[in-house]
């Protein structure tokens, strides 16, 4: 049942240029072995999965230890990496461990900026960008937010991070651990882009994270986790 799929996806665009278009394929009524969907329970079926997905990517990402305690931990900068090696020979580590630890929970406070961002582009999205992402593989959907919202992600996530890094203290450990180290006999000094650091990775797990959410929902049954999601892209 692709065309039940595509009208799923065509219901979010009203409003754009291919408005009469949609309301000519809408006027068909979609229908199945078991009875039949309205329009409304198809485009009501597919913001609910952008809702269920993206949701879960905050709740998991975007809550403490959502970075630090799963695969996307985000680890030092590799100049830090190769610092805390000959930091630890004078009992500076704990430092760079800490340092680490408050990266990761600067990024689980501004995960949740990603949400409202992909809402606005799923709205804005054109007959042509439907079709493409319909006709895609299991994260063309992704793939269309990542293309549409990173730059205005950066620009958002950014000053949370930063903010964040410095209401966590990471700021004035980062201070602390450069002055003390810089201070080592025979070491060069060393400087790093933490924020920067930061948001590469995190937007890098955001994206990950949200093609994994949109592919179990297309394939996995069990990740239909309300009546209407069941209904809508059980028939799909």
């Amino acid at each position: 049942m692709r065309k039940l799929m595509l009208l799923a996806i065509l219901a979010l665009t009203s409003g754009c240029e291919s408005t009469a278009l949609l309301e000519d394929l809408l006027a068909t009524q979609t229908t199945d072995s078991s009875g039949s969907l309205s329009n409304e329970t198809i485009a009501n079926g597919l913001k609910e999965a952008l809702t269920v997905g993206s949701g879960r990517v905050v709740g998991t990402l975007g809550t403490q230890d959502g970075f630090f305690g799963s695969p996307f931990r985000i680890p030092l900068p590799e100049k830090l990496q190769q610092a805390r090696s000959v930091a630890d020979k004078f009992g500076l580590a704990g430092s760079f461990d800490e340092l680490e630890l408050k990266m990761n929970r600067a990024a689980e406070n501004a995960t949740p900026k990603a949400k409202e961002l992909f809402v606005s582009a799923i709205q804005q999205m054109t007959f042509k960008d439907v079709l493409a992402i319909y006709q895609g593989p299991d994260d063309a959907a992704t793939t269309y937010l990542q293309q549409t919202t990173n730059d205005e992600l950066t620009q958002q996530m950014r000053p949370v991070i930063d903010n964040s890094l410095a209401e966590v203290g990471a700021v004035q450990t980062f201070n602390g651990l450069l002055s003390r180290y810089n201070a080592l006999p025979l070491v060069t000094p060393i400087d790093a882009d933490v924020s920067g650091h930061v948001m590469g990775y995190a937007q890098t797990a955001i994206f990950a994270q949200l093609a994994e959410e949109e592919a179990a929902i297309r394939q996995n049954p069990l990740k239909r986790s309300t009546e209407l999601l069941r209904a809508v892209f059980g028939n799909q």
